[in-house]
């Protein structure tokens, strides 16, 4: 078996449940371009089956090795409007919008999705702001217990960044 380039080797590092992937990752250099690095890999799911999640310093991709079928489908980052992250307790979805077209990549590892649409946002400058502290009274442990509830939340995905806001800011309104 041949050794894989190394920015590949890295990111199957960084990854949960490769054997599941191994085939996508044995043939995955046969789709990216010439000069393109590999940053992040995922197992996840698109239309109707399951492949390897790929983000390069390029494109975010999805690639599919089965012994019948072969496929990929990629976004070029310079194309992507949009991209969103809904997570699950233990699995979530990627949402991409590029170039007025929408994808959706489910079954995706809730630490390793979080953190692709994290880097692309990044990389993009979507990145959301990150939510402001609040003094909360410290005698009020009801409203603490709420809004710490309302916090994983966001973080999971549930609420968006709009929806948090707005319910937080009706918890802490006065009166």
């Amino acid at each position: 078996m041949s050794q894989l380039r190394e920015d590949i080797e890295q990111a199957k590092q960084k990854m949960r449940l490769r054997s599941r992937s191994s085939r996508e990752i044995k043939y995955l250099a046969e789709h990216l371009w010439e000069g393109e690095r590999v940053e992040r890999l995922a197992r996840g799911s698109c239309g109707k089956g399951g492949g390897l999640v790929v983000l390069t310093d390029r494109r975010l991709l999805f690639v599919l090795e089965g012994r019948k079928r072969r496929a990929s489908e990629e976004f070029p980052l310079r194309n992507v409007s949009s991209v969103e992250w809904a997570a699950g307790l233990v699995l979530g979805k990627i949402v991409v919008l590029a170039s007025d077209s929408q994808a959706e990549i489910t079954n995706v590892n809730k630490h390793a999705g979080r953190e692709i649409t994290d880097l692309i946002r990044n990389r993009l400058g979507l990145a959301s702001p990150a939510p402001t502290a609040v003094a909360v009274p410290p005698d009020d442990p009801d409203l603490n217990d709420r809004l710490r509830r309302l916090g994983e939340l966001r973080e999971a995905g549930v609420l968006t960044r709009e929806e948090f806001e707005g319910k937080m800011a009706r918890l802490l309104r006065p009166g």
